[in-house]
């Protein structure tokens, strides 16, 4: 079943136009990442879902409910729509409890235990009820946050970069637990952000924006997989794209002949490969079918080793260096000749 419906919104701020025709469906209990360059429309967009802004032209459905038909609009405290910003926005001068029952009307029934149930939903003590935000670490209070968002039941959780300011262990923790929160209350989400890995582990629905408009929506492992166009598969990660004759499922580049995932079309295409598709060979002699190269530059990533490599029998114009990612326990060393493997199939470019 389908929550929120997005249908062909525009936004424009005098000359400059932020939304140009932007069509989105989100599943009930879904979780959908929108994810995009500074300026791409993705923070204008989340703000017409909240109400914060009316969109010139389009109209925004949630539960079948019409909340936006152009720039007549249901005011954002009636919508219904829960929402944690990027910096969390706790009240200084107020307790933790103070905080996550803010929406609470003082007469609500049993309203302590309302607080407490939710200080408990989002895995933070009762015994910080009485602390202040500046007593909390950068994680405790993006959580505090959002407890304060669900204390109304909202219909639709929206994250603008929730995340952003935590450091990088304490993100990725924050996020998993954020993510099985929601799941586990059934709440349809969205989350903005500009981390496109951050964006790939969380949602269930990924939607890339460029220019105004979504570049391509699907699942997190077709748009990694099966980017539209190179410029959306170099913005989901890094990429490795040749150009190639296609011919029967069959691809013949830089790297050799490689299996493909088109078997209708033939003649010259663009392909893309993932670095970690590209598996490095120390010994050249084993396998024959292995393209030859010379690392250029080795950086060294922990687990992960980043190499810059060098085919030594590309074609006169495809001699860019490679990316390639290689374990950190076997780092070959700058100026080593080294067999190059494909995995998997390279993805043509419609």
């Amino acid at each position: 079943m389908t929550a929120l419906e997005l249908h062909a919104l525009h936004k424009s701020y005098g000359p400059v136009r932020a939304l140009g025709g932007v069509d989105l469906s989100v599943g009930e209990g879904s979780r959908t990442a929108i994810v995009g360059p500074s300026g791409s429309g993705k923070t204008t967009l989340l703000r017409i879902i909240a109400g914060f802004e009316a969109p010139d032209a389009g109209r925004v459905l949630l539960g079948g409910q019409l909340l936006a038909d152009g720039p007549s609009i249901v005011p954002a405290h009636q919508r219904g729509i829960g929402y944690v910003p990027q910096d969390g926005a706790l009240f200084p001068h107020l307790t933790v409890a103070d905080n996550v029952g803010f929406g609470l009307p003082r007469d609500t029934p049993q309203r302590d235990q309302r607080i407490a149930q939710l200080m408990d939903m989002v895995a933070l003590d009762a015994a910080m009820l009485q602390r202040r935000p500046h007593e909390l670490s950068g994680g405790q209070q993006q959580r505090v946050a959002l407890a304060r968002a669900l204390a109304q039941r909202p219909r639709l959780m929206l994250l603008d970069e929730p995340f952003s300011a935590l450091d990088t262990g304490l993100r990725a923790a924050t996020r998993k637990a954020v993510a099985q929160l929601l799941q586990a209350a059934g709440i349809t989400t969205i989350l903005v952000t500009h981390d496109q890995a951050e964006a790939l582990s969380f949602a269930d629905q990924v939607a890339v924006m460029r220019d105004g408009q979504l570049a391509q929506v699907g699942r997190p492992l077709d748009l990694y997989l099966r980017p539209a166009d190179p410029a959306t598969a170099s913005f989901l990660g890094e990429a490795v794209v040749l150009p190639a004759q296609l011919s029967n499922g069959w691809a013949d580049c830089a790297l050799g002949r490689i299996a493909a995932d088109d078997t209708q079309r033939s003649g010259s295409v663009q392909i893309m490969l993932r670095p970690e598709q590209l598996q490095l060979a120390m010994d050249t002699t084993t396998d024959s079918t292995a393209c030859l190269g010379e690392v250029l530059e080795a950086d060294f990533c922990g687990p992960v080793c980043e190499l810059s490599v060098r085919l030594l029998n590309a074609p006169q114009g495809h001699d860019a260096p490679l990316l390639v990612r290689s374990s950190g326990l076997q780092v070959p060393a700058v100026g080593a000749r080294v067999g190059i493997t494909v995995v998997g199939q390279a993805h043509v470019f419609a």
